[in-house]
């Protein structure tokens, strides 16, 4: 079987490495509720899940290449043995939001909102993954999977670094957004 590194999908059901603890809509309709969550990368067998999302990492949208350069210096991969917590957030953006062009798009996501600058404050103690959905060549239900771990002592600090980037100007174009917290099965 061919294996696409770029694919990851995650598969809420009854197996998988991470415990979830709760599932809740921010924005808009939520994912039933799943015992567990497995992490996979490529196309694998998706069996008895209460829900399967599937997205591929990609190039950075809007960053430039010194914001690249900057997130480049101190991100850490997710998979850190220290990591027992982690969230995955998938989110979809309206219509009006993709209507932009992409340099509009930029204007509103790093000169206005500030995304990466927030972000980058918290690695590498928080690491993260953006996968894509758009493009993948079925239609899926969300635009973007964000994965995020990081060890249980960084929790208030997850919490301040999803609190400040739901206050940018760019979250005023998110129809809906899933909040899954999960913790390491033991």
């Amino acid at each position: 079987m061919n294996v696409n590194p770029r694919l990851y999908r995650f598969i809420g059901g009854n197996q998988g490495e991470w415990s979830v603890l709760a599932i809740r809509s921010v924005i808009g309709e939520t994912l039933p509720m799943a015992a567990r969550l497995a992490v996979v990368q490529g196309n694998g067998p998706v069996e008895n899940s209460a829900w399967a999302l599937s997205g591929v990492t990609s190039y950075g949208r809007y960053a430039t290449q010194t914001e690249q350069a900057s997130l480049a210096a101190v991100q850490v991969p997710p998979g850190r043995a220290e990591s027992t917590c982690a969230a995955l957030i998938p989110i979809k953006k309206n219509a009006a939001w993709w209507n932009l062009t992409q340099d509009a798009r930029r204007q509103i996501f790093e000169e206005r909102s500030r995304h990466t600058a927030i972000g980058v404050r918290y690695l590498p103690a928080i690491a993260r993954r953006l996968h894509h959905c758009r493009d993948l060549a079925e239609p899926a239900p969300f635009d973007f999977l964000t994965w995020f771990d990081y060890a249980a002592d960084q929790t208030q600090a997850f919490e301040d670094l999803v609190g400040a980037l739901r206050q940018t100007e760019e979250w005023a174009y998110v129809e809906r957004e899933v909040d899954i917290r999960l913790t390491r099965a033991g």
